[in-house]
């Protein structure tokens, strides 16, 4: 395995995560797991079994049938007693549980990605003829309410560019300290962010290698392991080149562009704190996530283009639906703008 190679790294990590899952589960599940080997992705997979070790932790909790069976002994027919009344219980019991001491609570979209587990799992069976019905498919999912969507206007990525660079509003001296070490790292993170849309897990996988200086540059590899190359704009690369002098400097044999203070190749959670740093200062009252520069650099590449399509293929949307839905408040903005752009009588 090539150390360097997070993805690569991270897939044999999900493997491992989804085998110790597949333990805590009926043995029929792995039947399942195998049947959907080549139509998801080892994360996807690892999801469902998150999934599924909760919906058969309620049935032992909380349905009569199975409240005296323990997950050995369990076979797949013992799924014919469950009930379209049991499945709708089991959306209910999502809205506040408790599973290995811990209390969790669920939002739409969490119980539903969790009921859709548990249809396609009894969907999957039904078709195989082990179940007399997919009783799944008779529960009503739940509605997901529109969310307004949050981004940054155009003077604010100005200003959390240059609180990056500068640190201005850093009260502390341990956080100016720390500003002092990270500055450049940082700026050259969020300019990368704000200026291509990357997602969080192609930028903590990107290699020093995957960035081309003479054509602004560099190949990503996207949801299911597919590379493709993306490309900066000057500005971008001018923070890039200043991070990338101090990164060649590094004593380290790991490849990895951007690097934590302990000379290894930065985690998710790092960065979603570093975002959460600059934005606190700059847009106290706006919740910014990586994601939510990502549909920052979305809402500004529509707004200078007004090619969805362009969007799309940019931001690697397999499916265009998905773009129109969460660039569709800036479509509206722009028929705004064209209606006032028309005048029936001159002033």
């Amino acid at each position: 395995m090539d150390e360097n190679n997070y993805f690569e790294k991270r897939k044999i990590e999900t493997y491992d995560k989804l085998e110790n899952l597949l333990d805590d589960l009926p043995y029929f599940c792995r039947e399942f797991f195998i049947g959907i080997e080549n139509s998801t992705s080892p994360l996807t997979r690892l999801n469902y079994a998150y999934d599924l070790r909760i919906f058969f932790d309620f049935l032992f909790k909380k349905v009569p049938y199975f409240k005296k069976r323990n997950v050995d002994e369990l076979v797949i027919t013992d799924l014919n007693n469950v009930t379209v009344t049991d499945l709708e219980y089991f959306m209910s019991y999502l809205n506040n549980y408790t599973f290995k001491g811990n209390h969790y609570t669920n939002s739409e979209k969490a119980k539903l990605r969790k009921i859709s587990t548990v249809r396609s799992f009894f969907k999957y069976f039904f078709n195989k003829e082990k179940l007399i019905s997919n009783v799944a498919s008779k529960v009503i999912t739940p509605k997901l309410h529109d969310k307004e969507i949050i981004r940054l206007e155009v003077n604010e990525v100005a200003k959390m560019i240059n609180e990056a660079v500068t640190g201005d509003n850093f009260q502390s001296k341990r956080a100016k300290s720390y500003h002092n070490i990270t500055a450049v790292r940082d700026t050259a993170i969020l300019t990368l962010f704000l200026g291509t849309g990357i997602r969080i897990s192609e930028l903590v996988g990107l290699n020093i290698e995957d960035i081309d200086f003479n054509n602004n540059a560099f190949v990503v590899t996207r949801k299911g392991g597919n590379k493709t190359i993306l490309y900066f704009s000057d500005e971008v690369a001018s923070y890039l080149k200043a991070y990338m002098e101090e990164r060649l400097e590094e004593q380290t044999s790991d490849r990895a562009l951007f690097l934590s203070i302990q000379k290894k190749r930065i985690s998710v959670r790092a960065l979603e704190i570093l975002v959460k740093k600059y934005a606190k200062l700059i847009v106290p009252l706006k919740k910014i996530t990586p994601h939510k520069l990502r549909s920052t650099y979305g809402t500004n590449l529509y707004r200078e283009t007004g090619d969805i399509y362009i969007v799309a293929e940019v931001l690697g949307h397999k499916d265009i639906n998905t773009t129109k839905k969460h660039y569709a408040a800036t479509s509206d903005e722009l028929k705004r703008l064209a209606a006032s752009k028309v005048k029936l009588v001159d002033d």
